[in-house]
């Protein structure tokens, strides 16, 4: 079931051209030039009920402008944007009750009111039932462990416990989408696991569509199985993570520690470099051989004390895909 459609979605906004120098500064006064930029460029894509994707880019790559008009807070330019069938531009009120938003460093709770209060006023402004909200925070509370704060006024939250309001305040309607935008900036290790926790249970038990835009690459190999890939107002990758790394990255490095040394070994499908006296790098290609059947032949010449792989590096293939993109 597809819950969000986006075709050919595109905005562009009017910026204000300004020279330098004195003279520049008067004929801005008498003649307003504009350009045009292009912020979001023909971006398609339909995610489905229960997905959980990675939506990543450098800044300026269109992330948050696509959110936005995701949200209704912009309007597209060109093309259109579904969420459950129904277009954020022309029913904004109706799709926003069926959102969560989370911006890691924007809060939708009230800084002067104490936790607790910031929740209820949430509960009327959505209007959710109390039978509803009682259990909702039940729940909410079972996963994020808020009720040991919940009487603290908000601006005395750690940004570790405000995280984790602003997580419960995004979910006390129970919505079937969820943007989440930098959960986990700033973050300690703790904090960033009890986010990855929240998300990957909420997921589980409610089957809530998630788009997760981050920087920290950790999120998207803990959380997503989908990445979209969006530089310079263009999609330039839809795929999964897994079939993302196999593409671009088609070596993997295995690395052997021998017990008498390294004896000549030699291999048609890899590349082998001596490191010292009894360590060896063996690089090879995924669709060549396997590693188990590199390391049997290795067995089989050498003494192996020890083997590690190298796993691909999800830093290393975005950072291929972002120079690639430039060129």
């Amino acid at each position: 079931m597809t819950v969000i459609k986006a075709e050919n979605l595109t905005k562009e906004f009017k910026i204000a051209k300004k020279g330098n120098g004195l003279s520049a500064a008067f004929k801005n006064l008498l003649v307003n030039e504009k350009t045009i930029v292009t912020a979001v460029n023909g971006v398609s894509f339909d995610i489905g009920r229960g997905e959980i994707v990675g939506y990543i880019g450098p800044n300026g790559a269109g992330k948050s402008t696509t959110i936005k008009m995701m949200c209704g807070i912009l309007t597209p330019t060109r093309g259109s944007i579904h969420i459950n069938g129904i277009s954020p531009t022309q029913h904004r009120q109706k799709v926003v009750k069926d959102l969560g938003v989370v911006f890691g460093q924007r809060s939708q709770l009230y800084w002067d009111l104490r936790l607790g209060e910031s929740f209820e006023l949430l509960r009327r402004i959505y209007m959710v039932s109390n039978d509803k909200f009682n259990a909702n925070m039940e729940e909410l509370n079972d996963i994020l462990q808020f009720n040991d704060f919940i009487d603290t006024p908000v601006r005395q939250l750690s940004l570790g416990q405000r995280m984790r309001a602003d997580l419960a305040a995004a979910m006390l309607h129970s919505p079937s989408v969820l943007f989440l935008d930098e959960p986990t900036i700033g973050l300690d290790v703790d904090a960033k696991y009890a986010v990855r926790k929240f998300i990957k249970k909420i997921n589980e038990r409610s089957q809530i569509t998630i788009i997760l835009t981050t920087h920290d690459l950790d999120d998207i190999q803990t959380l997503c199985k989908r990445i979209i890939i969006i530089n310079n107002g263009v999609i330039i990758s839809d795929c999964s993570l897994d079939e993302l790394i196999d593409k671009e990255l088609t070596y993997r490095l295995l690395f052997a520690e021998t017990k008498d040394g390294y004896r000549g070994y030699t291999n048609p499908k890899a590349e082998v470099t001596v490191i010292s006296e009894t360590k060896l790098q063996l690089k090879f290609r995924k669709s060549d051989i396997s590693a188990a059947e590199l390391i049997s032949d290795l067995s089989k010449h050498v003494d192996i004390a020890d083997v590690q792989i190298k796993e691909s590096d999800i830093d290393d293939v975005i950072r291929q895909i972002f120079a690639r993109s430039k060129n």
